[in-house]
């Protein structure tokens, strides 16, 4: 069943909820990262990330975002491990939100503040076997975000802008292989944990949220080139593909824990 939801005037997020009646469910995503109430963890572990074995396989426009997705069919492929997940979890593919500014884009904010983009690097759980099954469990997914700030060109990033052109409108995809997703990541794995959801239709409540402190530079002129990305399919009227974020949600009764002083 194929739903219209989008990020415009007429089905964006504050719709949502009419078709998926979960958007005002108990632990929604993105929220707001208040830093007084983050409370630091000692039992949290530090992240283990072992991407040396990813296999990109393609970039794709969805009409909402732009995605790089991954063999995931591999039992050594890509995988994150330890802060608060129990178990193995494989990555199955990235994608990015952003503004129609450089100043607005994050969905998650800290202190109410926003970043110019927020990259989620989406991982499942192993022990459901499958992505499809994994969904249907409240540790079902951990999805890894890491924030975008206006600074030089990010190298690690460029591969994936020069793709961009390729696929400009809904439903474009491009063979990309060989990316080398550990070039996303900042130096310090300093992160923030929550129990949330997807921030997108279906918005599940199946993903172990790991926002990290640390943001990753992008410069001005790559940010341009993500909104030249379209919403529409081709010969259909120009939508530029910016605001692709959903606003913050209620924190409810969660706590957000964080893995440093």
């Amino acid at each position: 069943m194929s739903h219209h939801w989008g990020y415009g005037k007429h089905n964006g997020p504050e719709f949502w909820h009419e078709s998926f009646p979960i958007a005002k469910g108990e632990r929604q995503s993105p929220i707001d990262i208040d830093t007084k109430a983050a409370k630091y963890d000692p039992a949290l572990k530090p992240l283990s990330i072992s991407y040396e074995q990813a296999t990109s396989r393609r970039i794709l426009n969805n009409g909402h975002t732009f995605s790089v997705e991954f063999d995931d069919s591999q039992d050594k492929s890509e995988v994150l491990k330890g802060g608060p997940l129990e178990g193995t979890y494989r990555l199955i593919q990235f994608h990015f939100h952003w503004g129609s500014s450089d100043e607005q884009g994050s969905e998650h904010t800290v202190d109410k503040k926003k970043y110019a983009a927020e990259l989620h690097l989406v991982h499942w759980n192993t022990k459901y076997g499958e992505f499809g099954k994994a969904v249907q469990h409240p540790d079902g997914l951990a999805v890894l975000g890491i924030f975008l700030k206006i600074g030089s060109a990010n190298p690690g990033l460029q591969k994936v802008v020069d793709m961009l052109d390729s696929i400009k409108t809904k439903g474009k995809s491009a063979e990309f292989i060989n990316f080398d997703p550990r070039g996303l990541l900042p130096k310090s794995l300093d992160y923030w944990t929550y129990p949330g959801s997807l921030t997108t239709p279906p918005l599940l409540e199946c993903v172990t949220w790991i926002v990290l402190k640390e943001p990753i530079s992008v410069s001005s002129e790559q940010m341009s080139k993500f909104r030249n990305l379209k919403f529409n399919e081709e010969g259909e009227p120009e939508e530029p593909m910016v605001d692709n974020w959903r606003p913050v949600q209620p924190l409810k009764n969660r706590q957000i824990k964080a893995s440093f002083t």
